[in-house]
């Protein structure tokens, strides 16, 4: 079933997840495990796969020369999407990336999920690793996210990168990315808002956002989005904080605002930083449900227990 048509059915707000795939060499009964305390506890009715774009790496050759090498730290997307489609029943939502691939290849990526009978999908625009010029085959790559939902819908039309003749036309969903703190290369949220558009006019069905911590910046956002004439399902994104290390890095690689309320508790006690985070999480969780939102979606990543522990308290609520 299409993400989109999940929130349309649905009665209550609907729990989601997004997990990375395990690095190279890492053994994917790890992520198993974790889905499995999942779907014993959730069944969501879909979960997100990240992608990550190829890094570049200067490796010295037996001849003592350097090599510029491309290589991805975390392969197997697609693999993985379909194990949890496979063993799960559930809908995987591959995360597809402009960063680190050309056209052709997304095209090809796009192709084999439909022959998988994967039809949804994350349309963004990805991290800049470095690696996007040693890929830019002939400049056709997807610039930003508007250019890969514009690729997606032509396929969707049965318009692929060559012309070929009575094409069979692929069936995706689109989500998109939307940033209530804006994303850090706007000039300000009005202006991200309306390149937000632009991407649910070219085809996004739906829009999960970044992480945030302070829901006043989501409701702000969702208003400025309805404003705008932005009509599609926006879904929070929520990361929940648990070690003080999390106050450096999440601003720092997401570029978001802790709130001072948390950050001020975590310091004071930094020993309990998870277990304040999980507080945090379960109110912040409980009003996004209690104003209506379409659903909560939570970046586990690694362990899902932190997020299982706020879903064990909304559904006592």
């Amino acid at each position: 079933m299409k993400v989109i048509e999940h929130y349309e059915k649905a009665k209550e707000p609907l729990i989601s997840f997004e997990i990375i795939p395990p690095k190279r060499g890492g053994a994917v009964s790890n992520v198993f495990e974790s889905l499995d305390k999942v779907v014993e506890k959730v069944k969501p009715p879909f979960i997100d796969v990240t992608y990550h774009a190829a890094e570049a790496h200067v490796e010295e050759q037996k001849d003592g020369t350097l090599k510029r090498v491309i290589r991805r730290k975390r392969p197997g997307t697609i693999g993985l999407c379909a194990a949890i489609l496979h063993r799960y029943d559930i809908d995987p939502v591959p995360h597809l990336i402009c960063e680190g691939f050309s056209k052709e290849e997304s095209e090809d990526a796009l192709i084999e999920l439909n022959y998988l009978g994967i039809h949804n999908v994350l349309a963004i625009r990805g991290d800049n690793t470095g690696s996007q010029t040693s890929l830019n085959l002939n400049g056709t790559v997807n610039k930003f996210a508007i250019d890969l939902v514009n690729q997606i819908k032509n396929m969707n039309q049965g318009k692929y990168l060559e012309d070929i003749i009575n094409a069979e036309p692929t069936n995706f969903c689109v989500g998109v990315a939307g940033y209530p703190e804006k994303h850090f290369e706007a000039p300000n949220l009005d202006w991200d808002i309306k390149r937000l558009k632009q991407k649910v006019d070219a085809g996004g069905d739906y829009i999960v956002t970044q992480m945030f911590f302070d829901n006043s910046a989501y409701f702000t956002f969702v208003e400025k989005c309805r404003k705008a004439g932005i009509d599609v399902p926006i879904v929070p994104g929520l990361k929940i904080l648990t070690t003080p290390g999390h106050m450096v890095r999440l601003p720092r690689n997401f570029h978001l605002n802790i709130p001072d309320a948390l950050a001020d508790e975590v310091s004071a006690d930094e020993k309990n930083a998870r277990q304040i985070g999980i507080e945090w999480a379960k109110q912040q969780s409980l009003e996004l449900m209690e104003a209506g939102v379409p659903g909560l979606h939570y970046y586990i990543m690694g362990s899902p227990d932190p997020a299982l522990e706020v879903i064990d308290f909304l559904k006592k609520k």
